[in-house]
């Protein structure tokens, strides 16, 4: 069968990084960080009710249901930028393929060796494994990924949907409801439990990422980020219109979840429950395309925090996992052990603090010349069978 060509956008001009990707992948990193941290309190009520209250208002607005999407969209825009370096190099369409899919398949490996070793939650074998399952799909007309992104916000939506009716119907919050704070279970216990578990939610992890991943690519063609200076007048429109989409439809929610909506309809409630993940998955991505638009004022005056935010999403993937570190240190009965002593202010806290922290390690990585343990071996696992490897 015949094949079309390669869709890969002219090299640039110069060999220099692009800064909004890597201050994408830098900020991402935050919304991560208090995404996850609330999950590993006992009680995210535990405090002063009025500030829990304010900070879960703002969790559902601006990061519960954002930041994977943010992470997804940005993933699959680096698929296409290692699609175009290897082409560049003289690489063929399959072996191209090959090398996305075995650079996903080291991501499960490793991300469940982080589940294994560390913590329940995991995004890298997540987005491995739909990097294995999409590779294919890097060579589709534009329309095939839009067309396929959409019909997975649906899947995408009712997944994240049904989660926080859940929740909701309890009467309790999203992260209470999901906490994975330590019960007593003895090491090996607490083990078996994780891994039992990660299937289900690798599964579930891809169904909902895969939109994000699929709009990345589109993007990515068109140097979205690459190039946000051209781009500005799309960036611009993506930016405010999901950025109101996303406050708006979370709104509901939030009055729920802080009891200003008492005892809602069943049917409000289901609306609500879906009206979330949906808009706050297209404000995840509007924070990527807000990240661009910051990176244009950015790229002609450099600063430290700039400078030091951009080593970050260089070295994303080693201090992503630094963060289950932290937590555990922080959290778990092994470490400081204050899972019972921090509500969701505190653990927003905990968040703050170690994305602070990842700045200060990636700047001195950064001045040191070193890449980041977990890239070096990635990188490594990926090309060990091939001559070429990408910038």
């Amino acid at each position: 069968m015949r094949t079309s060509p390669l869709r890969i956008a002219a090299p640039p001009r110069t060999t220099a990084r692009a800064l909004a990707p890597d201050l994408a992948r830098g900020a991402m990193l935050l919304a991560i960080a208090m995404a996850h941290a609330p999950l590993f309190v006992e009680n995210a009520d535990h405090g002063s009710a009025v500030a829990n209250d304010v900070a879960g208002f703002f969790h559902l607005l601006a990061v519960h249901n954002h930041a994977r999407p943010m992470f997804a969209f940005l993933f699959g825009y680096a698929m296409v930028q290692l699609l175009a370096a290897q082409a560049r190099r003289g690489q063929e369409w399959v072996a191209i393929r090959k090398l996305q899919r075995r650079r996903g398949w080291w991501l499960v490996t490793i991300g469940f060796v982080h589940v294994a070793a560390l913590v329940p939650i995991d995004i890298l074998a997540v987005y491995g494994l739909a990097a294995v399952l999409l590779a294919g799909l890097l060579k589709a007309k534009d329309s095939t990924l839009l067309w396929a992104a959409g019909i997975m916000f649906i899947p995408a939506t009712l997944t994240a949907g049904s989660g926080m009716w859940l929740a909701m119907s309890q009467g309790v919050s999203t992260y209470s409801q999901s906490s994975i704070a330590a019960d007593g279970a003895g090491i090996a216990e607490a083990l078996i439990t994780r891994l039992q578990g990660w299937p289900y939610v690798l599964v579930i992890g891809v169904v909902s990422v895969v939109p994000g991943v699929l709009l990345g690519m589109w993007a990515a063609r068109r140097r979205v980020l690459d190039e946000p200076a051209r781009n500005r007048s799309l960036l611009t429109r993506t930016a405010v219109i999901t950025t109101a989409l996303s406050v708006v439809g979370a709104f509901p929610a939030g009055l729920i979840q802080v009891g200003a909506w008492a005892q809602p309809p069943a049917a409000a409630t289901w609306v609500a429950a879906l009206a979330q993940p949906l808009t706050g998955y297209l404000g995840g991505i509007g924070m990527a395309a807000i990240i661009g638009l910051i990176a244009i004022a950015a790229d002609r005056r450099r600063n430290r925090l700039t400078t030091a935010v951009e080593a970050l999403g260089q070295r994303s993937m080693s201090l992503y996992l630094f963060q289950s570190v932290a937590f555990l240190a922080v959290f778990h009965p092994y470490g400081l052990g204050l899972q019972d002593d921090l509500g969701l202010v505190g653990a927003m806290g905990v968040a703050t603090a170690t994305w602070l922290i990842s700045l200060l390690l990636a700047d001195v990585m950064r001045r040191t010349g070193h890449r980041g343990p977990a890239e070096i071996l990635l990188r490594r696992l990926t090309y060990r069978q091939t001559a070429h490897p990408s910038a």
